[in-house]
């Protein structure tokens, strides 16, 4: 059973997936994912690989804070404990970090656990097995947050919806340029850190990133 499905005050897995930027401000920060709230983001994940533990506390407890007001899910990258913590609403665990066995152990049933999955099809069916709530599937352009991230393959998404009934998160170089595709193979969200972030007017920046999803859902009724 999903993690929406239970926590009926939270909006689908779907839409614009929000990762934070490593930023030491943390009212820069707060700031900034408001504004991306604001513009319709529906899902935020906290991600910080530049702070140390007292920084990751402070600004994880303060995005909880904001993402309440907006009842949008904090899903807090890599780390358990500092969800658990700051009583976040899930946690998203990749390769290197603790599995999502060990996740759903500490969270329970009621919390929201994703899974990086890569390009790796056989991952991302042992992550639902497991108990995941959404796997992710990246690098699908180049990125400035993981140069070295491995590519999808463009059929992999439609293989997976075919193979797995968990949402599919697209990551990796999503812009407003090229969202469009990722969306149209299959893809219930596409997580977006820099073309969101590092926009001029982040507000209108997420709006567009909406309408997108707005206009394939648009598309898939009048076909």
């Amino acid at each position: 059973m999903s993690a929406q499905s239970m926590n009926p005050g939270f909006p689908m897995i779907g839409g614009l997936y929000a990762i934070t930027p490593d930023l030491a401000d943390t009212g820069e920060l707060l700031d900034k994912t408001r504004q991306a709230l604001i513009g319709g983001v529906r899902l935020v994940q906290y991600r910080n690989k530049s702070a140390n533990s007292i920084l990751l506390k402070e600004q994880a407890g303060l995005m909880r804070q904001l993402c309440n007001e907006f009842r949008v899910p904090l899903i807090i990258n890599d780390h358990i404990e500092l969800a658990l913590t700051v009583n976040a609403d899930g946690v998203h665990v990749g390769r290197e970090d603790a599995g999502v066995v060990e996740a759903r152990k500490h969270f329970g049933k009621d919390k929201i656990v994703g899974a990086s999955c890569y390009n790796d099809l056989e991952r991302a069916q042992q992550a639902e097995r497991e108990g995941a709530d959404y796997v992710a599937f990246g690098a699908f352009f180049s990125s400035l947050t993981k140069p070295d991230a491995v590519s999808v393959p463009e059929y992999l998404v439609g293989q997976a919806k075919r193979e797995i009934s968990v949402p599919i998160v697209g990551i990796g170089g999503i812009r407003l340029t090229n969202a469009r595709q990722v969306i149209a193979s299959g893809c219930a969200a596409v997580a977006v850190c820099g073309d969101l972030f590092m926009s001029g007017n982040i507000t209108a920046q997420a709006m567009r990133f909406t309408q997108l999803f707005a206009e394939f859902r648009n598309l898939l009724t009048t076909n």
